[in-house]
């Protein structure tokens, strides 16, 4: 099958990084500059689309056409943008992306970083992002530049984005051996049409929410400002000094210190405290990446991202950020909503005690299903408990799973020694329900105190270290996997060979550790080495990858191992039922860590169907018990 490689150019009004290539191409002004190609091994060509010049038909035809495939790096951006500029629906079905093929073997997200690494031969124009300043971006006036007014530079740039034609080719070429599995391919294309699809939005809530935060800061900055005196009661500066005029000494306005001055004073000092954490409370940054993405008809789409954790090939949130949207915990999400929507601040502030608290806790509610339709909203239940139970073969947690029982008290009575049956509302041995609950999401991947702390766990740290070690002896078989990953990694390195660790398989190739997951997906760590960690004295594994945005030398040992095959395992298994609850004929518009929304016509479908589809185990884990639970409701919100 023939190849076309592509890279555009393009202009907008609308800022892509924040609002998204599909409100991008619905700008009035957005245009296509520049289209560069080419087939196969053959010469890249240009099209000059701003100097007049137009997309010859054969070219549009291998467009639209499912034999020839078209690749790109990060191809959403030229199939969705092509789409508009020609006017027709180009289905994602015969797209490859270049940027997942590098991601899927733990390489950077971005095609210049990409580049750096493999030492290929060509790499990006360094003078890139100064000519999309000038040719992709309005001025400050928002006039544009045009191509006659800077001669030299258009011809510039019209090479650079021949270059990127030729380092994507260049990069694809490189990864000729590491071609991305067919399953992930259709996986891939149901994530396209996902974002494609998007999701509607109440547009009322969210601009009456936000003018509803405008009120609400103007009047607290009014209220701080009469107590203290000052321009901007906002600024640390000033309100430290302010407070140190007053008797109170603080090194900083974190929400940590704030909180714990507010319960050390009282008056018009304490006032002041609780009006600058209401100050400080940013309750409506979602509703405004809300605003800025969505598209004329109301939909908010491109809000997650395939493979955009290459450690595991989870999806990572985009624009809006759903994978951390705040918890509802409102006794009446509904009244709340129409009082918002209705613009009434002051009822809002006499029912509820904090209004920045109300408008957080009502951001998921401003998705919507479309119209005649509603949402089914199913998750799975524990699912990384299971699956690393599975994996390791802890019999008892299992059989917990099968048997239906709940696992925080099971943990809790096998931690303890007590009768799992006593630990029920009402009885004193209820309390170990708690610490059961967090053994088992902190010390499933070797975590200890640390981990603990980490997730906000109130007692000691000597009772941390006993529940640690009385979860390790309750789960012998979890423990030995973290040390039997780890020691099968260090034999693929060490031996540049294959060894076998229960149902995973670690071996090493063209430099890379590579996991083969039950699936048969394969997580990837490039250059490994075995180096001693000058902290603890002992042989540790090291690989290049991803930290913080930057390229570097990581560590790793069998606990996060172990994370990352759990995680990857449980991404599989929620990928699956995406894929089996698409051809049952249910749209999904959204899916969060492990939870899927549908936007199902009312009269369509259950939520029992989904919950089953979900429960049943893919082929490869037959064994795996899975439970899936769910509702239905007329706008997102968690059950």
């Amino acid at each position: 099958m023939r190849t076309l490689a592509i890279d555009i150019e393009t202009y907008s009004s609308v800022d892509l990084i924040k609002s998204g290539v599909y409100a991008y191409t619905c700008a009035p002004d957005f245009k296509v500059l520049l289209l560069a190609y080419a087939f196969d091994h053959e010469p890249v060509n240009i099209i000059d689309i701003a100097s007049g010049e137009q997309i010859p038909p054969n070219i549009i035809s291998v467009m639209k056409s499912e034999d020839i495939i078209k690749t790109a790096f990060n191809a959403q951006f030229e199939r969705v943008c092509l789409s508009r500029h020609l006017n027709i629906n180009l289905k994602p079905n015969s797209w490859q992306c270049t940027a997942v093929q590098a991601s899927m073997i733990g390489l950077p997200h971005s095609l210049e970083d990409v580049a750096k690494v493999l030492r290929l031969e060509q790499q990006k124009l360094k003078e890139g992002k100064d000519l999309i300043r000038l040719f992709s971006k309005p001025n400050k006036n928002d006039s544009r530049n045009m191509p006659k007014d800077y001669l030299d530079k258009w011809q510039l740039f019209k090479n650079y984005c021949i270059r990127d034609v030729e380092v994507e080719r260049a990069i694809r070429q490189k990864l000729l051996r590491f071609q991305i599995p067919e399953r992930e391919k259709a996986i891939f294309i149901l994530d396209q049409e996902i974002n494609d699809r998007g999701l509607q939005v109440d547009m009322c809530l969210t601009r009456q929410a936000i003018d509803i935060e405008k009120q609400h800061s103007e009047q607290a900055m009014g209220k701080a400002q009469k107590i203290t005196g000052l321009d901007n009661p906002n600024s640390v500066k000033q309100l430290k000094e302010w407070l140190y005029e007053n008797g109170v000494e603080a090194d900083n306005l974190s929400k940590e210190t704030v909180s714990q001055l507010i319960d050390e004073t009282s008056g018009n000092i304490a006032k002041l405290l609780k009006l600058r954490q209401q100050l400080s409370k940013t309750s409506v940054k979602k509703y405004e990446a809300i605003e800025r993405s969505v598209c004329p008809d109301g939909r908010v789409r491109g809000l997650l991202k395939f493979y955009g954790a290459n450690r595991t090939g989870r999806w990572a949130g985009r624009l809006v950020q759903v994978q951390n949207l705040p918890q509802n915990k409102l006794d009446d999400l509904s009244l709340a909503r129409e009082l918002v929507k209705e613009g009434r601040l002051s009822d809002i502030e006499i029912f509820y005690e904090s209004t920045p608290v109300v408008l957080s806790e009502l951001i998921r509610t401003a998705f919507v299903p479309s119209k005649n339709h509603r949402f089914i909203v199913a998750d799975f239940s524990a699912i990384e408990a299971r699956v690393v139970a599975w994996l390791a073969g802890e019999v008892w947690v299992l059989d917990t799973f099968r048997d239906g029982k709940g696992i925080y008290e099971a943990t809790a009575a096998r931690m303890y020694g007590i009768p799992e049956d006593t630990i029920v509302k009402g009885n004193p041995n209820y309390d170990y329900r708690q610490k059961g609950k967090q053994a088992v999401l902190a010390c499933g991947y070797q975590g200890g105190v640390g981990a603990l702390k980490a997730m906000g766990a109130d007692i000691s740290e000597d009772d941390m270290k006993c529940l640690v070690y009385a979860w390790r002896a309750a789960n012998p078989n979890i423990v030995k996997f973290w040390y039997a990953a780890e020691k099968a990694a260090k034999q693929a390195i060490k031996d540049k060979t294959v060894v076998n660790c229960g149902n995973v398989k670690f071996s090493y190739e063209s430099g890379i550790l590579f996991i083969e997951l039950p699936s048969g997906r394969r997580l990837a760590y490039i250059k490994p080495r075995l180096e001693i960690d000058p902290r603890f004295n002992r042989e540790c594994i090291t690989y290049e990858g991803i930290d913080q945005k930057s390229w570097t030398r990581l560590n790793t040992y069998g606990g996060k191992l172990v994370e990352n095959i759990v995680q990857a395992t449980a991404r599989d298994i929620l990928a699956e039922s995406m894929l089996n609850i698409d051809r049952a004929g249910y749209r999904i518009v959204m899916h969060c860590h492990d939870e899927i929304i549908t936007d199902t016509p009312i009269g369509f479908g259950s939520v029992d169907e989904v919950c089953e589809i979900m429960s049943k185990p893919p082929k490869w884990a037959k064994d795996l018990p899975l439970s899936a639970e769910g509702f239905e409701c007329e706008y997102y919100k968690k059950g």
